[in-house]
């Protein structure tokens, strides 16, 4: 559209609202309120902005946020954080999953305070060289806490970008090309907003299944959904099966409510969280042989049906072997005494947590 100039013989283009200024104006009416995100005005607090998307990594936002509100509660600022045990970190983080977060969160508190006075970097070079943030977390963290323009791509602004562009190459070899739409939409302004703005329509209005695309700030120049293909993007490749692995353990209650339990290596899936004792997770698992493997001899018995735990790279099927003992019995080397009692607020895995659960129900019914 043109627009009259003062001076007569000359005019000059109307700007046209950028893609950005369309999303911008319909986070500033939508956007969704969440703990760990400033209000409109207000200044981001970066230890929460950090904490927010560590914890959000592989993790949706409900699940996260009782935790935030939790970790807050227990620890209002990094040098808390940092002065606290990993082992009291580790067991309120328990139940989120992906546990080496859990260490890389404190270690990263401890570098912060150590390295940085207490402040995060406001650079994403600064926020990479901290542990366990990577180029998304820094990109996120550099964007939000401190309106850096930064290209933040997470799961929801794949979706949004592969659709507004019918990006045909599938996951995760079109990464390099969603990067790159993404940079080429952000602003220099407000890309904190832009990059929030991003992920809310991902999660609320480009849905991966029925994306509500009329209320869509994007609709008017979405490819997929002007060819009405917008629910086969992201291109994805097959995924192969995932493999089986099978075990067992061992819930081993003295007579007096104690539990045997035992902390597991710092590095390694699980790492650091409290288990209850059990065999080598493995594809061939023999369960005639299992209980060679007990930690101690007692008169073990079989519990009826399995524990079942899905992983990133593996199922699981347990067998659970129950017995009590006891309450003289000393733990073996390695190993300690947990009441049955307190046992909820040890740092134990869902997949412990499950063992547990199994086995408790046994023992009511006896």
């Amino acid at each position: 559209m043109l627009a009259k100039s003062s001076k007569p013989g000359k005019q000059k283009q109307a700007r046209r609202p950028s893609l950005a200024d369309e999303l911008l104006r319909w986070y500033d009416r939508h956007r969704r309120v969440l703990p760990w995100r400033a209000l409109p005005g207000a200044t981001p607090d970066p230890f929460g902005v950090w904490l927010s998307e560590i914890m959000l990594q592989q993790t949706t936002v409900p699940a996260v946020k009782a935790y935030y509100e939790k970790f807050l509660m227990l620890w209002p600022t990094v040098a808390d954080l940092a002065a606290a045990p990993v082992d009291d970190v580790m067991k309120a983080w328990a139940g989120l999953g992906y546990y080496s977060r859990a260490r890389n969160l404190h270690a990263c508190a401890i570098a912060v305070v150590r390295d940085h006075g207490g402040r995060f970097p406001d650079t994403e070079d600064g926020l990479r060289a901290l542990p366990g943030i990577g180029p998304y977390t820094a990109a996120a963290i550099a964007s939000i806490a401190f309106g850096k323009r930064a290209v933040v791509v997470d799961g929801n602004v794949e979706r949004v970008v592969t659709r507004l562009e019918m990006i045909e190459e599938p996951l995760p070899k079109a990464k390099p090309l969603i990067k790159s739409a993404t940079d080429a939409l952000t602003p220099d302004a407000r890309a904190g907003d832009f990059a929030q703005a991003m992920m809310d329509l991902g999660a609320t209005i480009c849905t991966p299944r029925r994306p509500a695309c009329a209320l869509c700030p994007f609709r008017e120049n979405c490819k997929a959904q002007k060819a009405g293909v917008q629910e086969s993007y992201p291109r994805k490749l097959a995924k192969a099966e995932r493999p089986s692995r099978a075990g067992a353990a061992f819930f081993l209650r003295r007579r007096d409510g104690m539990v045997l339990v035992r902390t597991r290596p710092p590095k390694g899936l699980l790492g650091g969280m409290t288990e209850i004792p059990g065999t080598v997770w493995s594809a061939d698992f023999v369960l005639a042989e299992a209980k060679s493997s007990a930690p101690v001899k007692a008169d073990w018995r079989k519990l009826s049906g399995h524990v079942e735990h899905m992983f990133t790279h593996f199922a699981l099927r347990l067998t659970v072997f129950a017995a009590e003992i006891d309450k003289s019995a000393a733990p073996p080397e390695g190993y300690r005494w947990e009441p049955d009692s307190t046992l909820d607020g040890e740092a134990l895995p869902s997949v412990m947590r499950k063992i547990v659960a199994h086995a408790r129900a046994s023992f009511a019914k006896r």
